[in-house]
């Protein structure tokens, strides 16, 4: 199965990191979020990547062309001979990256729609180059195929950012909950389509998780896989910040690589 990761907005609530760089490119540790991304799915046997561009898209597309060179160590000759040899140090001899620039004002069902032809009329994932979870593609798909409907969203249950407070009638606080995890479900972000999807994707201005899920839902078509574990997005400095502190500690719930 291969990923689509739209890589292509413009990352306006994160402007510290994201001015001069696409948001997918903004480090978590020494590397771009989009490379934890990929590393994670990986692990679900996901190795074949799509890679919708926009935003500064040129960015991601030197990071991969210099990928070999930044993660190997390498012999080089110079001068008329010139050659490279890599000595194979990186993990990711098996990823296979697709960069397509999908434009700069394409909504997300319109960089779907336009990646189109790198998909082989199979089944694939999508997901966006700003969420982090301990999640597994393989379960998903095996969800997804065992339902038979068109498209599959995963869904957490967000942390709040507030203290729960519990107070008597007489105002004594009773207790105190930092933290705590809400019962409303949210679209996690990982999700699995059928190739029938492209029905419902018009143009560059379809905003998938609009009307093409909504329509998808209203035809009982879509299925939630529910993840009970972490998932973390990547919307604002202060969940830059929290990412970080996670992988500095080295216990980052999204690290399931070895």
């Amino acid at each position: 199965m291969k990923a689509v990761i739209l890589c292509g907005g413009l990352g306006t609530r994160l402007r510290e990191e994201t001015e001069f760089r696409p948001k997918p490119m903004v480090p978590i540790g020494e590397r771009p979020i989009l490379w934890h991304i990929m590393k994670l799915l990986s692990v679900g046997g996901v190795n074949e990547f799509v890679l919708c561009l926009g935003y500064r898209g040129e960015a991601i597309k030197e990071y991969f062309l210099n990928y070999e060179a930044l993660n190997n160590d390498f012999t080089i000759s110079l001068g008329r001979g010139h050659s490279v040899s890599y000595e194979n140090a990186h993990q990711e001899q098996e990823f296979r990256v697709t960069l397509s620039d999908t434009g700069q004002g394409t909504m997300t069902g319109g960089r779907v729609k336009r990646v189109r032809r790198y998909l082989d009329n199979e089944p694939f994932l999508v997901t966006y180059g700003d969420g982090l979870a301990d999640i597994d593609a393989s379960k998903i798909l095996e969800f997804h195929r065992a339902h038979g409907k068109i498209a599959t969203i995963s869904t957490a249950r967000p942390t709040s950012r507030f203290g729960l407070v519990e107070i008597s009638a007489g105002n004594r606080v009773e207790s105190f909950a930092e933290k705590s995890q809400s019962d409303t479900w949210i679209n996690a972000g990982f999700m699995v389509f059928e190739p029938a999807i492209f029905q419902y994707l018009k143009d560059d201005l379809t905003v998938l998780e609009r009307e093409p899920l909504e329509r998808l839902s209203s035809e009982g078509q879509l299925m939630a896989y529910r993840h009970d574990g972490f998932f973390y997005p990547m919307d604002t400095y202060r969940e830059f910040l929290a990412l970080n502190e996670m992988w500095a500690s080295g216990e980052a719930p999204w690290k399931l690589w070895k």
